[in-house]
């Protein structure tokens, strides 16, 4: 079975005065404060959450 492609998600802007939907995409990447970094799985729901939030995070392929 293939391995899964991942993407490294860092959050650069605070959710803080953001709009709830934005804050609920944040959490449901499973970031949780400014600078931390995640990897979450390549998959069309979570790359419609990044597209939502693209302003505060920083992407990148791994």
């Amino acid at each position: 079975m293939a391995e899964k492609k991942k993407l490294r998600v860092t959050l650069v802007r605070s959710p803080h005065r953001r709009l709830a939907s934005h804050k609920a995409c944040v959490t449901g990447l499973g970031l949780q404060r400014m600078h931390q970094t995640v990897e979450v799985e390549d998959t069309p729901c979570t790359r419609g959450m990044i597209r939502k939030i693209a302003y505060m995070l920083n992407v990148e392929e791994v």
